[in-house]
Order: C-alpha cells, then sequence, then structure tokens
C-alpha cells in the first residue's frame, strides 16, 4: 500500500534506533556498555507502585474522563502552587499518555499549515518531526557550545517572522543538559509578550539540576506571559515512571479544551491506573526524587573527570538532565579502531558500537551534527566499564 507523504518523511526516533542497534548487538551475545536512552535506571518507588495495585483493586480500570481524572488534576495543580508559586485551575490541566503525546496535542491544537515553529539546536529528537506531523514548518536556530547551547534573545528576535506562531523551549535541555540563566528565560518572556507568540515549555527535567542551578518554570518569568505559555511536563524522569506513560500540558483553558477535544478523537483516556500511580507520586512523600537526584550528581561528576581526560573531546558541562552532549568532530577523518575515518557523527557512533561496543546517540539526529549523546541514567559499573571501551578507542 502506498504510505502518506507526511509518514514517507517521517524518521524513527534517534534514541529508539540506537537502543534497538546496541539491543540486537547484546543478543548476539556482545558486553555493550548502553548509554543511549534517557531512562533512570531506578525502579519506580514502592509508594507508587503501591498505589498502583489497590486502584486495580478499587476497580478503577474503566475509561475515565479523555485527559485525565479530577483528582489527578488537583495533584498537577496542588504541586506547581507548592512547587512554583503557581496556581493552575483543573480545567487549566490535560493530562496525556506521557509528554511527548502532550507535545503532539499543543503542534496540532495551535499550529496551522504553513506556521513558523521556532526550535533552539540541539533539539530534543521528536521536536521537528512532530512540528511537520502538524502541518507546520520548523524553523532551527542554531545555539553554541560557548553559550551553553542557550538561544540567546537576539537570536529569537531574529528568527520571528509574520508566520511564527510558537517557540518550543525545553529547559533543563535534552540532549545538551544546558540550563537556562533565569535573566535569558526573562529576556526570552519579554520578546515573547511583546510579539504576542506562543511559548511550548517543556519542563520534564525540573527536577535534576545541579552545580546550585536555579529552575524557573516559564510562566513565572512575566507578568502576561502565563496567558501564552503552555507548560508540558510529567512524571517520566523525576520518579523512574517511564513506561506508566503519564504526561501533561497547563496552560490557558481554552488551549485545554481544544487538546481535550483532539485527545478525546485520538486516544480516549491515559491508564487508569497509572493516573492513581501519578497522584501518589505527586502527592506522596518527595525523598525518593531527592535520592535520585543525587545519585544523577554522583554519576555526572564521575562522567565530567573522565570526560576531562578523553583526547580531543568537548563540551558543555550539562546543568540539569542526565546526558553529556560531547563534541567529537576532531576525530573525523582519523583511522579509528577498525582502520575506519569516519566523517560524520553517525558513522563515529557505528564504529564506536561496532568496535568498543559502547552506544551512544549521533548529534545528527538532534540537529547538531559532530556531536554526539552519552546518558548517564545508568549504573556506575556501566559508566565505569563505558568510559574504559571509549577512552581506549580514541587512544588507538
Amino acid at each position: 500500500m502506498q504510505l502518506s507523504n507526511s509518514i514517507q518523511r517521517l524518521q524513527p526516533s534517534a534514541t529508539i534506533a540506537a537502543a534497538a542497534k546496541a539491543r540486537e548487538l547484546k543478543q548476539s551475545g556482545v558486553n555493550v556498555h548502553e548509554f543511549t536512552l534517557g531512562e533512570p535506571d531506578f525502579a519506580t518507588p514502592d509508594h507508587i507502585c503501591d498505589a498502583a495495585r489497590q486502584a486495580m483493586e478499587a476497580g478503577h480500570t474503566h475509561y475515565t474522563p479523555a485527559t485525565g481524572i479530577p483528582e489527578l488534576k488537583a495533584a498537577i495543580c496542588d504541586a506547581y502552587e507548592r512547587d512554583h508559586g503557581l496556581r493552575y485551575e483543573p480545567s487549566q490541566v490535560a493530562v496525556s499518555n506521557g509528554a511527548k503525546h502532550s507535545i503532539h496535542n499543543v503542534l496540532t491544537t495551535l499550529c496551522n499549515p504553513g506556521d513558523e515553529v521556532i526550535i533552539p539546536a540541539p533539539y530534543w529528537v521528536s521536536y521537528s518531526a512532530l512540528v511537520e506531523l502538524a502541518g507546520a514548518i520548523p524553523v532551527i536556530v542554531n545555539t553554541t557550545q560557548d553559550s551553553g547551547f542557550c538561544l540567546s534573545p537576539d537570536q529569537f528576535q531574529e528568527a520571528i517572522t509574520d508566520r511564527t506562531r510558537l517557540l518550543m523551549l525545553n529547559n533543563p535541555c535534552n540532549p545538551t543538559g544546558c540550563t537556562y540563566p533565569v535573566a535569558t528565560l526573562e529576556a526570552l518572556a519579554e520578546i515573547a509578550v511583546a510579539r504576542d507568540l506562543v511559548v511550548m515549555s517543556d519542563e520534564i527535567y525540573e527536577k535534576l539540576l545541579y552545580d546550585g542551578a536555579e529552575f524557573r518554570s516559564f510562566s513565572t518569568l512575566h507578568p502576561q506571559v502565563a496567558e501564552r505559555t503552555v507548560v508540558v511536563s510529567g512524571v517520566s524522569k523525576a520518579y523512574a515512571m517511564t513506561g506508566w506513560r503519564i504526561g501533561w500540558t497547563l496552560g490557558p483553558e481554552s488551549v485545554t479544551k481544544g487538546m481535550t477535544k483532539l485527545q478525546s478523537q485520538e486516544t480516549s483516556n491515559p491508564c487508569s491506573i497509572s493516573q492513581h500511580a501519578a497522584i501518589a507520586a505527586l502527592n506522596g512523600p518527595q525523598d525518593c526524587v531527592a535520592e535520585m537526584s543525587r545519585a544523577f550528581a554522583e554519576r555526572r561528576a564521575y562522567v565530567l573527570e573522565r570526560l576531562r581526560k578523553l583526547p580531543d573531546i568537548s563540551y558543555a558541562e550539562p546543568g540539569g538532565a542526565f546526558y553529556a552532549f560531547l563534541d567529537v568532530s576532531a576525530h573525523f577523518g582519523r583511522a579509528l579502531p577498525g582502520g575506519q575515518a569516519v566523517a560524520n557523527s553517525t558513522e563515529f557512533c557505528t564504529c564506536l558500537l561496532q568496535q568498543a561496543h559502547v552506544a551512544l546517540v549521533t548529534g545528527d539526529a538532534f540537529g547538531a551534527p559532530g556531536y554526539v549523546r552519552l546518558s548517564f541514567a545508568t549504573s556506575r559499573a556501566v559508566i565505569e566499564a563505558g568510559f574504559d571501551a571509549l577512552e581506549q578507542f580514541l587512544a588507538s
């Protein structure tokens, strides 16, 4: 059968593809040092799993309202007032099947064909694909390692045209781990208000911060910015609940109503059991978040220590999330192990996997040629062994 043009143009997720290659090699008996997926390696905390079991036993196994049960929406509102001083009403919340689904909802609800969406690069692999699926046009603005991979206010101004509809911002950022200075965010917010633009602020990594990095939800940055901001988040990263598939948006009620119509036709409701688990995550003890964050901080410190010893590798220190983003372009054109000379990041990752059995994700997929992404959301043992192999690969 002939596939639609949009699906023919669509590329599979690079992170999932890289993980699949690593898994295929593992199945052949090779010990692969895996740094591809952005998924905490911790088990979901017990009190959250207990809440799911209790929900099943209580019979909460049927359809729910399309964008979430009232109890979960109330828990999300309470969490944002507690953590950020933001007051949302449940009518401003749309719960979805993960943050990626939420992003799709935002773009499909707000964008018309031909609208332009500004995306700072490097960007999460799905951003541009989801923009194109909505019929809009991704406008990629390249940031630099020297700027900490942050979009500057001048770059934002220069990228705006009469067709600009929306800015997609990710703070802390996947794949770079960059965290935006508050002053930069405030300047971006002023521009958004002045030019009457929507900002989709992806804040899924907000609880994973290092070295005193300060996080401010975008909706707090200007008196008029909340009415033109849609915040995207979820429980996946902070609570080790990637498989539970619960994300959400908070924004103007009119936008939430539009997303509710869309979701009612597309997917009905998020998993009923996962919704009750998410309530326990948000309302329950938060020490599990602090414990996981401390573990990530320790891993980050070790990763940075090892990175400093690698030949001809540069990077910006990540202030949040659990990624290191490495410039490996100095190794292009050199004979790497196996006698192969690579010309780009994709070939570098392929050679590294084949020869050293280290799995990274190419920066080409993130709009950043010359870079690779390393996720340290894995055990210390894997990190140590992986860096030993990477070090030997580059040295030889």
